[in-house]
């Protein structure tokens, strides 16, 4: 809870997977994906509840053994690749009784994001009497140094260049959402059905914790990052 708002966390986590077959149940420096998350959210100040989203038994099964809130069963049309990320979050918004004022999108796929980011986000959300909050990490190459490929093999920037901007240093800050942290009020995102609009505010996390798993070398990054976090 926070100011007096109740908020509800919820884990999205289906079994099926195209890039990495299993992808939440993997493990990375002793723990699965799905763990990683599950730990960050009990480490967090207001989050009043955190459940799980998933269809699959396995992966329901691994919740509960590491003693997870499994409330229901997502239903099977809801986990299909062709889903929307958000139908997920808006049925366990309906499924589970409880009122809550705002709710939590924690996706496995971000194993170094920490309590204190799913805590800042929430903050920052509050803090600004923002609909929305979600975490957002540094790109790694300025988009003006991106080109599109053409098929004879010549290339044309995404973006014009900037005069006099030859460094990296020179060039605008620039962010990309990150999948770490969703954050939103309970009745706006049941209207709107998103969490980017022109009024979320963002939280910006480190680069190293906004590694979000897509393929085999982001599992490889993570495993590396993590265990070095647990070194220290």
């Amino acid at each position: 809870m926070i100011e007096g708002q109740r908020v509800l966390a919820v884990i999205p986590a289906r079994g099926g997977s195209k890039g990495i077959p299993r992808k939440n149940l993997r493990v990375i420096a002793g723990r699965s994906l799905l763990e990683w998350t599950w730990r960050a959210a009990q480490g967090s100040a207001f989050l009043d509840r955190t459940i799980l989203s998933s269809e699959d038994p396995e992966i329901i099964a691994a919740m509960r053994a590491l003693g997870g809130d499994v409330p229901f069963v997502r239903p099977a049309e809801l986990a299909a690749d062709t889903t929307p990320g958000i139908d997920p979050l808006l049925h366990a918004l309906d499924a589970v009784p409880e009122r809550y004022d705002l709710v939590v999108l924690l996706q496995p796929t971000s194993p170094l994001r920490t309590a204190a980011d799913i805590d800042g986000a929430i903050r920052l959300c509050v803090e600004r009497g923002a609909p929305a909050c979600v975490s957002v990490g540094p790109v790694g190459k300025s988009p003006h140094w991106t080109y599109r490929l053409h098929e004879d093999a010549r290339l044309s920037p995404i973006l014009p260049p900037i005069e006099g901007a030859a460094r990296r240093q020179d060039l605008p800050a620039y962010v990309t959402l990150n999948g770490a942290v969703y954050v939103a009020r309970t009745d706006w995102i049941k209207q709107t059905r998103r969490f980017v609009a022109p009024e979320t505010v963002a939280f910006l996390m480190s680069r190293e914790s906004s590694v979000d798993v897509d393929d085999e070398i982001d599992l490889l990054v993570c495993q590396e990052l993590l265990r070095r976090r647990l070194a220290t």
